[in-house]
């Protein structure tokens, strides 16, 4: 008997011991590996597709942002255009009067536009972070969805903090 060449017999029972394991893990084995890979390719697009809205969101009010500033601007220009008509005028009248008109409505005007755009900019803040705790809410509760993903992140966190203690 040589150390190489097996005897016929073992051939055969290591043929019928692989066939057995082979038949188990394609009856059961398999098709559960290939269930948890179809689920987490879902759970990938469905993410994808979730920060890609959420990216399109954050970009609409980025575009609603600049039209909000554009329109400020807008504003801002008609209110200046204004004012210096109206200062022209009071120069005809009274040169003294006018200039403090005109630096009064100039003021107001310049508070007007930063308060109108510490607003749209506060709304934008609110928006993004309501939108940010949304996206966190969800991906948070389709990650720890079930008992068995809570489970594996605790397992997960316990395991970090005893080889942080080693």
């Amino acid at each position: 008997m040589s150390l190489l060449t097996p005897e016929p017999g073992l051939v055969f029972w290591m043929l019928i011991s692989f066939g057995i394991v082979l038949f188990v893990l394609m009856k059961y084995g398999f098709p559960i590996i290939l269930k948890m890979v179809d689920q987490r390719k879902t759970y990938i697009e469905e993410s994808l597709l979730s920060a890609q809205k959420a990216h399109e969101e954050l970009a609409t009010v980025k575009q609603t942002s600049e039209e909000l500033l554009a329109r400020t601007h807008q504003e801002q220009a008609t209110i200046l255009k204004e004012t210096s008509l109206l200062r022209e005028q009071m120069m005809e009248k009274a040169r003294n009067d006018a200039r403090k008109e005109a630096d009064k409505m100039i003021e107001e005007a310049r508070k007007q536009i930063e308060t109108e755009k510490e607003k749209a900019l506060l709304s934008i803040r609110e928006e993004a972070a309501i939108l940010s705790l949304n996206l966190t809410e969800k991906i948070l509760r389709e990650k720890l969805g079930t008992k068995e993903a809570q489970l594996a992140l605790i397992d997960r966190l316990l395991d970090e903090i005893d080889l942080t203690k080693s």
